[in-house]
């Protein structure tokens, strides 16, 4: 499995048989709505640094045969029979792939502020799965293998990213969800995932870089 990054939350995942594309949103970069040939394009939640407003429509209708899965709610505002609905438990093959969705709750960012559904993804090749968990520290599933850490948040605190690497427990974790912090603060947030999370394979993957698994 190759896991690349293309800024913020979005990641392509590749095997020699399957493309899947998760969360292009505004933060991404422009090479994210270029993808063609793509077999799937997952979403986490409706926000739109996950779900592009603008260029999101370009990207499905370059990929017309792509499998486009999502939370309840985001498949119910796209207004499109061509989203399917992902769920907690609920599992797909893409491929060579297979998706389960996990969660089902985007993490509190102020409590006057109503939650939206969010659905993460765990991605299983047969070898190694890979956890994105969208905007939540709530939930960690057992058997992750590499986990896509959202690195910083308006609904999230340092002690919290830290304590949720901990209880995924993963082999291998690079971070994501990180446009929102500035570049001269990175290290802060990022050194103490390193310092404290007990996990000795952090990969500081930056837009571009691409994690191969065994």
């Amino acid at each position: 499995m190759d896991i690349m990054r293309l800024g913020h939350a979005t990641l392509l995942v590749s095997t020699d048989d399957t493309r899947v594309l998760i969360d292009p949103g505004t933060f991404s970069g422009p090479e994210a709505f270029e993808l063609t040939g793509l077999d799937a394009i997952i979403v986490t939640h409706q926000h739109p640094d996950h779900l592009d407003p603008e260029r999101s429509g370009r990207l499905v209708e370059a990929n017309p045969d792509a499998l486009l899965l999502c939370d309840p709610e985001t498949a119910a505002l796209q207004g499109s029979d061509r989203w399917n609905v992902n769920e907690d438990g609920r599992e797909c093959r893409i491929g060579d792939l297979v998706v389960r969705g996990v969660g089902s709750r985007h993490a509190e960012i102020l409590p006057s502020i109503p939650l939206v559904a969010n659905v993460g993804v765990l991605i299983d090749d047969g070898a190694t799965t890979l956890f994105h968990p969208g905007d939540t520290y709530e939930y960690a599933p057992p058997g992750v293998d590499v986990l896509a850490l959202p690195l910083t948040a308006p609904w999230a605190k340092v002690s919290e990213t830290v304590e949720f690497a901990v209880r995924v427990a993963p082999t291998t974790l690079f971070p994501i969800h990180d446009a929102v912090v500035a570049e001269a603060a990175h290290g802060i947030y990022w050194g103490h995932v390193v310092a404290h999370s007990g996990v000795r394979d952090t990969r500081l993957l930056v837009p571009g870089d691409t994690l191969t698994t065994p």
